[in-house]
């Protein structure tokens, strides 16, 4: 969605779970390649697959064939040109992001301990390789966790994980590879939320650019120009961004236990009151007349207890009252305004995590959304939530499928404004070395 935002067209799309597929597609309903890219079924193209696995041999081939024959975008293939030379095709970018649950430190925590290595999903950065040896794009993105950082592919002397994948990416010919950890909160997003960012230009793109410098730095991209610089402090304070969301009949709701069916907000309560507000209220470019409706604003039907807890931590600056302390992870209560700290969060897969700063509640899957900066016309398909082994898995019986429903979806992906920079910063690269080589 950030690389949308910043001007890219999407040409192909990969995702194992079925609802967070569809929720890609239902979104890019106006999508200009037609039915080859968004509807499941026999078609002369095909700009899908659930697996990446499946990206190889035959299919990986069929790719190219079918991405070279569309004339809405004319993609040129160079399959004679030579890697090592930094030629290729005329694709512009590819990014991936791997499952990072693997890697992450909670989501180990929150998962059965089983040894990396035996994780499928923890190899997919080979295959994300493979293919871009095949496409030969200008650029591509590898993002993921900064657990990758530290991970060790076994709990007992383990090998780092970390050089394995650099290298598999630095091995590709023909490309410099620099990557970079970031901050979400250094780019306009109202969350901490560090992610390492990998980033390979092909060397016939860096000729053209005189502001890119491989030579600044070995490994960091900040340093050389691969990607965009830090803009501290360009974050939004949570009143302002979710301000207008706030119904003051719902906590009333909760602490009467009296919930009306459905329990939700079907219209904004207000009017927008901030920029970020009316930015996330615009409706999307392809359909600019059509007024936004406010969906996804559902609470959650919280026990008295619950509601007690959240309230005494409303008027106690987030302390959890004695008899409602557990073991397990505590809830955080979300500040209002930043003041003089930042932001100190980062939205996950569950929304247990964060109490809203002024209702006895958790944020809905909207306000979840808004934390990601996604726009409010962005819609999610499947479950609102799930729990336990259904979201986890459970690697020591082999069982790796997970179900991704709504607060999932969101807390896995990129935050879209840290996506919409980095995508306006590969349009300025892209531009300059086009405009130098015609």
């Amino acid at each position: 969605m950030g690389f949308e935002e910043a001007g890219f067209t999407p040409v192909f799309v990969n995702e194992l779970n079925k609802d967070a597929l569809e929720t890609y597609v239902t979104n890019r309903r106006h999508h200009p390649l037609g039915e080859g890219f968004f509807e499941e079924k026999d078609s002369d193209f095909n700009f899908r697959c659930h697996d990446a696995h499946e990206l190889q041999g035959k299919r990986l081939e069929q790719l190219v064939s079918d991405l070279g024959k569309l004339p809405e975008i004319d993609l040129r293939f160079d399959r004679a040109a030579s890697p090592r030379s930094g030629g290729g095709s005329t694709l512009d970018v590819l990014a991936g992001g791997p499952p990072c649950q693997g890697y992450s430190g909670i989501g180990i925590r929150r998962s059965y301990a089983v040894d990396r290595e035996f994780i499928p999903s923890n190899h997919l950065y080979g295959r994300m390789a493979e293919v871009i040896r095949t496409l030969r794009p200008r650029l591509f993105l590898f993002e993921n966790v900064r657990g990758l950082l530290v991970a060790k592919w076994t709990r007992e002397d383990g090998k780092p994980i970390w050089p394995d994948v650099l290298q598999e990416f630095q091995g590709i010919p023909g490309y410099e590879v620099r990557w970079s950890l970031v901050h979400a909160k250094d780019y306009g997003v109202p969350q901490n939320r560090p992610r390492v960012l990998l980033v390979g230009i092909r060397k016939d793109i860096i000729d053209q650019c005189d502001f890119l410098d491989p030579r600044a730095d070995a490994e960091d991209a900040l340093a050389c120009g691969f990607l965009p610089g830090e803009s501290p402090r360009t974050f939004p304070d949570l009143c302002e961004l979710l301000g207008d969301l706030v119904d003051r009949g719902t906590a009333d709701a909760l602490r009467r236990g009296e919930f009306p069916r459905p329990f939700e907000t079907k219209k904004y309560p207000r009017p927008p009151a901030t920029d970020i507000q009316r930015k996330l209220r615009q409706p999307p470019r392809w359909a600019p007349t059509n007024p936004v409706k406010l969906t996804e604003q559902e609470y959650s039907r919280h026990k008295w207890e619950v509601v007690d807890k959240f309230d005494y931590m409303l008027q106690n600056n987030g302390e959890i009252p004695e008899k409602y302390k557990t073991r397990k992870f505590s809830q955080r209560v979300l500040r209002e305004k930043w003041g003089n700290t930042e932001p100190n969060i980062t939205a996950t897969s569950l929304p247990d995590d964060y109490v809203h700063y002024c209702q006895p509640r958790i944020l809905t899957v909207r306000e979840w959304a808004r934390l990601q900066l996604f726009p409010d016309w962005y819609r999610f398909s499947g479950k609102r939530t799930t729990g336990g082994i259904r979201r986890a898995g459970n690697p020591v019986e082999g069982l790796f499928d997970r179900e991704v429903p709504k607060y999932t979806q969101i807390g896995n992906a990129v935050p879209v404004g840290l996506a919409e920079k980095v995508g306006q910063h590969f349009k300025k690269i892209l531009d300059t070395a086009l405009r130098s080589d015609a």
